[in-house]
């Protein structure tokens, strides 16, 4: 879903702030996100797969901890990611990525399986449409509802580096 949203987001709004220490902008929302993606310095893409790389090494190491839910590949719930609360009180503080100001405790179970059930289709959806987005920009008519707004793109996608470090 991050990346549906996000790929909605670079191609219709342009951060107004500096992109790096030297005043350097943002790429153009004239290009593609994924010519975007091309066009910013590789420290940028690094920082971007760390921090990601880093809630996964959480999302699968805390699973063994004690007090924590095990790993959806040994009995636990797909999806339920674990909260921060251990590097809350240890480290420093990070908000929960569910929930994170606490409206939903007292939600009642039946209320929460129906949710569940609407994350998982939405999830579902918004891997059609990434991927959706992907093929009209790089394959011209693979798409044909998103020929009037896909920007052509022959690099890789699959290949985040290609266009250089």
């Amino acid at each position: 879903m991050a990346a549906f949203v996000g790929y909605w987001i670079q191609s219709n709004w342009h951060w107004p702030w500096a992109m790096t220490t030297e005043g350097a902008s943002f790429p153009s929302v004239d290009l593609s996100p994924e010519q975007q993606w091309d066009a910013i310095p590789a420290a940028a893409k690094w920082q971007i797969i760390l921090v990601i790389g880093a809630l996964e090494l959480w999302g699968e190491a805390t699973g063994k901890m004690e007090g924590q839910e095990p790993h959806y590949m040994r009995g636990g719930q797909p999806g339920n990611y674990p909260s921060f609360k251990l590097f809350r009180d240890n480290i420093h503080y990070v908000p929960d990525l569910y929930d994170p100001f606490g409206w939903y405790r007292e939600m009642s179970d039946e209320k929460k399986e129906n949710r569940l059930v609407m994350e998982v289709n939405n999830g579902r959806l918004a891997m059609l449409g990434i991927f959706a987005f992907l093929s009209a920009d790089t394959i011209e008519g693979s798409v044909p509802l998103l020929n009037y707004m896909a920007i052509p793109y022959d690099g890789q996608v699959m290949s985040p580096f290609e266009a250089g470090y």
